[in-house]
């Protein structure tokens, strides 16, 4: 049953891999207000580019 061993070693070095960051976020050292005004920001930038192709699609018909 060699797979089974396999399989086993995989989750061991997945897991040592990991470490105890399981259940962690990031912390990138921002303040909360900080981290969401940045977050809007992004999140502005990608609902524009994603309505742009919508409109050039509309003049050209």
């Amino acid at each position: 049953m060699t797979r089974g061993n396999q399989r086993e070693l995989a989750r061991a070095k997945n897991a040592k891999k990991q470490g105890n960051d399981k259940g962690k976020k990031a912390d990138d050292g921002m303040s909360a207000a900080a981290r969401k005004l940045r977050d809007a920001e992004i999140m502005q930038q990608k609902q524009k580019k994603a309505s742009d192709p919508k409109q050039a699609d509309e003049k050209a018909k």
